[in-house]
């Protein structure tokens, strides 16, 4: 069996996003040179996530709102009594996850037509990271 991990690298300019990483995931199955396995994608940090679905984007509206619903910005989580400001981003995270596992079938990403895959920044505007790690024959 072979792998092959590759970091992504984001600060971004909101404090929440929704970024496409397919092409990105892409390339990494491509450069691992797999045929037959599974590409795991994972956020490295519990205030961000990774989720598939179309990249339609009142679809990505509906999915901010929702969310934002579930899990509004508000000064009163007990997670700030740490000197933190970012509980909902914690709840965020928890309700996307934090990783997806993609199969490859051969030497390509096995997706359906719509399906896309995302990085969902919940606490932005500083750096953070992203792991991809291919495996499989």
């Amino acid at each position: 069996m072979r792998s092959y991990t590759t970091y992504m690298k984001f600060n971004t300019k909101k404090h929440r996003e929704y970024i496409n990483i397919t092409a990105e995931v892409d390339k990494a199955v491509k450069a691992a040179e797999v045929q037959e396995g599974m590409a795991l994608v994972s956020a490295m940090h519990i205030t961000a996530g990774v989720f598939v679905n179309d990249a339609e984007s009142g679809l990505l509206n509906d999915i901010d709102e929702w969310l934002e619903q579930l899990a509004p910005f508000k000064p009163n989580y007990r997670h700030h009594r740490t000197g933190e400001t970012n509980g909902d981003a914690h709840l965020k995270n928890l309700l996307i996850h934090h990783e997806v596992i993609l199969p490859i079938t051969k030497g390509q990403l096995d997706l359906g037509p719509w399906q896309q895959v995302f990085y969902a920044e919940f606490d932005g505007q500083r750096p953070k990271r992203l792991v991809i790690k291919v495996m499989g024959e």
